[in-house]
């Protein structure tokens, strides 16, 4: 009998602990600790007000319609320097990376031999002058003696032929003197431009050898003034040939996309053609380049403005939100936070040019808070003005109106009165 009673014991001792562990589960369960644990962590994360934001109204202001660009800044005249004499190089005239004005005197070569070589023809001509004055004098005396047949014909005619061949003679050896004199004053290698030189390719106590062949001696660009290439989209073509020649046509170039613009330039060329392969035009601008602020080669940020837009509607960048059906503000509407779709037409730096979807005199939410949703209750905690700018100046907030969602300070302040109370 003793088996039977220890069984039965651990038997009713098994069914109280799991109608106690049954009864603990259905407590902790119930809708009543269910409603109190999320009621306590709503009122941890405290979600359930509504959220304080600032606003600003639409500018209409002027601005400038732009065709953004990739430039390259090119010289608008460029020269290899080359000699136009053989001879040893004695004398380098400046440094690699000099700017030269033109005429300036860059090489010198060994005028010795080209010397000798002007004084040569210079004591042939004068032979050559000596001989042929002789030679009219005296077909000057047989012509008075033909003319009375004292002498034949043939001997006058000897005469007259030696005259005109020492004639040739000097004529001749004139040329080779001025072509001697040419190559002398080629040992002297000047600037053919004004401009920024390269690196040098000889120093001085080289040979150098007159032709085309081989490396220049120095390459020379101008920079001042300087060319800017500006490949185009081809769908902007008739606009700017519309605008080309009008006032507010012009060039800004920056060192890079938003930056702050270097200089100003001017269109003066568009190619004759559109370049099949791209679909682009080729611009140029011209910049006066005082400062030399472009170096060529150097790849820049254009801005092409055609003109200037007088009413432009005109948001800040910090107002307009990306969506996947295109961008859109908040709007404060009775209260609340309205989603309103927008057509973006450009952006000028900070500020963003609406083309459609407001009228000018809606209180657009600026630096939208993250947990800022469709339809939110809001209150409007400061106006970023009517204008431009990011609008991040903080404001005092404004009493709660009839209708609109009351401040979350004085939701606490109420409950906290009708506790004492």
């Amino acid at each position: 009998m003793r088996p039977f009673w220890i069984v039965f014991i651990v038997l009713c001792a098994a069914g109280g602990g799991a109608y106690y562990w049954w009864a603990n589960q259905a407590k902790s369960t119930a809708p009543e600790a269910t409603s109190a644990k999320a009621d306590g962590k709503k009122g941890k994360k405290g979600r359930g007000g509504p959220v304080n934001v600032r606003t600003i109204t639409p500018k209409r202001q002027a601005m400038p319609v732009l065709i953004d660009a990739v430039g390259t800044v090119e010289s608008e005249h460029s020269v290899a320097v080359r000699p136009q004499a053989s001879g040893v190089l004695t004398a380098v005239r400046f440094k690699e990376g000099d700017y030269v004005k033109k005429g300036q005197v860059l090489f010198q070569i060994d005028a010795r031999p080209l010397q000798a070589a002007v004084d040569q023809s210079t004591a042939a001509v004068n032979r050559d002058e000596a001989q042929l004055a002789q030679a009219r004098a005296q077909e000057g005396r047989l012509r008075s003696l033909v003319e009375k047949d004292y002498i034949t014909k043939q001997e006058y005619d000897v005469a007259a032929t030696a005259a005109k061949s020492l004639e040739a003679t000097v004529n001749a050896n004139r040329a080779a003197l001025e072509q001697a004199q040419l190559q002398l004053a080629y040992s002297q290698i000047v600037a053919p431009i004004s401009g920024r030189t390269g690196s040098l390719s000889v120093k001085a106590g080289n040979l150098v050898t007159a032709g085309t062949g081989g490396a220049p001696l120095v390459v020379i660009n101008s920079t001042r003034p300087i060319l800017v290439s500006l490949p185009v989209p081809q769908r902007y073509l008739d606009d700017i040939r519309r605008y080309w020649g009008t006032p507010d046509l012009r060039v800004e170039i920056a060192s890079d996309r938003g930056g702050a613009t270097l200089v100003e330039g001017k269109l003066v060329f568009i190619d004759n053609s559109v370049n099949p392969t791209t679909g682009t035009i080729l611009l140029k601008a011209q910049v006066a380049n005082e400062k030399e602020e472009l170096w060529p080669g150097q790849f820049l940020a254009a801005r092409i403005v055609l003109r200037m837009e007088q009413n432009a509607l005109v948001l800040p960048e910090g107002a307009v939100q990306p969506g996947q059906e295109g961008p859109f503000v908040f709007v404060v509407n009775e209260g609340r936070a309205r989603v309103t779709r927008i057509e973006v037409d450009r952006q000028v730096g900070e500020q963003v040019v609406i083309a459609q979807g407001l009228n000018g005199d809606e209180q657009v939410v600026i630096d939208v808070p993250p947990t800022l949703a469709p339809n939110s209750p809001v209150v409007v905690g400061g106006q970023g003005g009517k204008g431009g700018g990011k609008g991040k100046g903080k404001g005092k907030p404004e009493t709660a109106k009839a209708g609109s969602a009351p401040a979350p300070d004085e939701v606490g302040k109420s409950t906290k009165d009708k506790e004492k109370g």
